[in-house]
């Protein structure tokens, strides 16, 4: 049984949202790593160690910041760990974990407006990614889930804003 661990005052819906994140940007992060590896996803290969090098590390970029969405419902998002040199067992200050989310998330919309944008203009259409319907059906499949990341990071960052800064219950005075 899979089980998904939060702080105890996030909201079960927040707690959803930031793990399945990481699960959406990992198709696509697969399917350049099946790029890399030369197998039959794309119309060509990639073309040298240093394409190789950028394609695999845009891979490895996006899963990390993925995976950061999970500090926005544990305790490591609200104390930084106390591993990190210097600043270990601080608190993190709301802001320094929310104003990097909600610019990561426009960057994403940015990211998926142009897309779109590309996409309906046919801008590339002349040196197409893929070669077959399959490898086109595969890239879509890959790729799709990641329409979902900027709007589930845009709603665990505002659920972990208003959590951090809620006024503090009449009980707790």
């Amino acid at each position: 049984m899979l089980r998904i661990t939060a702080l105890p005052d996030v909201p079960r819906w927040a707690v959803l949202a930031a793990h399945a994140v990481p699960w959406i940007t990992l198709p696509s992060g697969l399917w350049r790593v099946a790029l890399v590896a030369g197998l039959p996803v794309a119309a060509e290969e990639q073309r040298g160690t240093g394409e190789a090098v950028y394609i695999l590390l845009l891979s490895l970029v996006s899963e990390g910041l993925a995976w950061l969405t999970l500090g926005l419902v544990r305790g490591w998002g609200e104390v930084v760990p106390g591993w990190v040199p210097v600043i270990g067992g601080r608190p993190v200050p709301t802001l320094a974990a929310v104003v990097p989310a909600l610019l990561g998330a426009a960057g994403l919309f940015g990211l998926l407006g142009w897309a779109c944008y590309a996409q309906i203009a046919g801008l590339g259409a002349e040196s197409g990614v893929t070669d077959s319907t399959a490898q086109s059906a595969l890239l879509v499949l890959c790729y799709i889930p990641l329409i979902a990341w900027p709007p589930l990071l845009t709603a665990v960052a505002l659920a972990y804003y208003r959590r951090r800064t809620a006024c503090a219950s009449p009980e707790a005075a």
